[in-house]
Formats: C-alpha cells, structure tokens, sequence
C-alpha cells in the first residue's frame, strides 16, 4: 500500500476509532484514487472538483460499479481529504460540495421460516467441522452478530446461566446481545465436540477453532455454511450476513419495534435499522385475500 494510504489508515483507526475492516475498504479506495492520480499526472493534493467527479465517473463507465459501490467510494475520498487537510498535506477539499447520492433502500434478502428451520433441524452426525456449522448458524439466526464478532467470540464471552453474549463490533464497541437456550445447547454441543477434538491440547482461545486448533478464518466459516445449506436442501446459499438479515426480519415481522432491533445489532443509526422494517410480500397477500370485500 502506498505511505499516504497507509497513513490514511491508521488514522481512521487510531484517530477516528474505525473497524480494522472499514480502515482497510477506505485506503483501498484511497489508494486506487492516488493510482489515477499518479496516472494523469495529477497532484492529489491541488486536484480540483471537476478532476474528482471525472474520477468517480470513470468508476462508473469504465469499471461499471453499481451507484452503491460509487458511493461508498465517494465517502472514503471525502474521509481521505478530510484527513489531508487535517494533516497540513493539502490546501483545499475538492469534494467539500460534493452531495452523496440517495441511494435506492434495497429490501435485504433474508431466509424464510422453513427453510431456517431446515438448517436448524439438519442433523450433523458428530463430525466436528459440521456440529461447528450448526453452533455457528444457531448463534448468528439467534443473535443477528456479524461474522466478525461471531468468530472473536471467546468462551469468557457467553453467559450460559442468564443466555447473552458480550460482543465486540464495530470500533471495538462492547455491547450484551441476548441468545436463547436452543443456541446454548447447540453451542454446548459444539464445546463438547471440540473438547473431544483436541483434548489436553493447547488451541486459540477463540470459541470457533479450525482443525489444527487456531482460529477459524471467515473464509472457513463461508464454505462451512455453504455446504450446510446444500445438505439441509435450502434454496439461498447460506453465508453469514445472511443470517443477520433473516434474524432482524424475523423480529420486525414476529412484532419487535425497530429500537430494540437497532440495539441488538449494534447499528449507530436508527435508520440503517429501518431498511428492515418491511412487509413481507406473503403477508401483504393474505391480508388482500382476507380484507378484499370482492374475495370470495
């Protein structure tokens, strides 16, 4: 990564209290702006307004990002000149009138009620890489917790007698999310298949460990969840924000209000939470064919 970008990350973790994630999305984006720079012969630091929007246009004529893609790119440049001003590295902010876009609100997709309790009920036959996919899948439908905080969970993070877990989000944000007893004893099960496992052993003191004891990758966890799904015969390819959506939408729809929501999932913001506070289209179909005075 080149110095000015990498400087631009530790500054949003250090300075601004960012995910690790986040800071490393944004000086990619800001790297990749540096490259186009570099390319026109353009010094970053005295690039004019009309020279940025060229930028972020060719993102989308010549890379073809979709408007979300475009934006999130725009954000990390307005971080990007924020900090260089901030640091003396450049005069003026060619993005200080720039207005971000709204963006269309898409309808996250989530499992439906069968297909989630195909998952739930899918019998592992006590291999250990599947009663770990199971654990996972309880944890993360019961808790609606990112993949990220999923697996820094340590066994310290679970309260077994009072059913919470204490999780670390974004910005290294401690918040008590709770889980309930079908999630413990799936987790339970998964402690004592692990234990099994590895016996006296020395492994990672995270909760979900790989085969050699060390910690579980995400990209492990993908192809975990993946193969489960295939096996439980569900129609979506399962993944872990998957679970995240159909945990919320489940709540909103079962009568939950969206601040409790907003809480368990850690979102700073009510209205990031609001995109799930939507009518399921089933539901919209049975009230018509109740309510309809010309339905027989």
């Amino acid at each position: 990564m080149r110095p000015l970008a990498a400087d631009f990350s530790r500054h949003l973790g250090m300075e601004r209290g960012l995910a690790k994630n986040t800071c490393l999305a944004y000086a990619g984006d800001a790297e990749a702006f540096l490259a186009y720079c570099e390319a026109s012969k353009t010094d970053p630091a005295r690039a004019e307004p009309t020279f940025v929007e060229s930028y972020l246009w060719s993102l989308k004529t010549v890379r073809k990002l979709g408007p979300a893609s475009i934006f999130r790119k725009a954000e990390a440049l307005r971080a990007f000149y924020r900090y260089l001003r901030l640091e003396g590295k450049a005069q003026k902010d060619p993005t200080a009138n720039f207005r971000a876009p709204k963006l269309p609100r898409k309808v996250p997709r989530f499992l439906d009620r069968r297909d989630m309790e195909k998952l739930l009920i899918c019998p592992t036959g006590g291999a250990f890489a599947k009663v770990r996919a199971a654990a996972a899948i309880e944890l993360l439908y019961a808790s609606g917790i990112r993949v990220s905080e999923l697996l820094g969970l340590r066994l310290e993070s679970v309260n077994f007698q009072q059913g919470w877990l204490r999780v670390f989000g974004k910005g290294s944000k401690e918040r008590m999310v709770p889980v309930n007893a079908a999630a413990l004893s799936r987790l339970r099960e998964y402690l004592a298949a692990r234990q099994q496992k590895f016996g006296g052993q020395a492994v990672q003191d995270e909760l979900f460990v790989n085969r050699s004891g060390g910690r579980l990758s995400r990209v492990q966890m993908w192809k975990d969840l993946a193969a489960f799904g295939r096996e439980a015969g569900v129609e979506i390819k399962p993944h872990p924000h998957l679970f995240r959506h159909t945990f919320a939408s489940h709540l909103v729809q079962g009568g939950a209000d969206l601040r409790s929501v907003q809480e368990m999932l850690g979102h700073a913001s009510l209205n990031t939470t609001q995109i799930y506070a939507h009518v399921d289209k089933g539901d919209i179909k049975r009230a018509h064919d109740k309510y309809h005075p010309d339905t027989d």
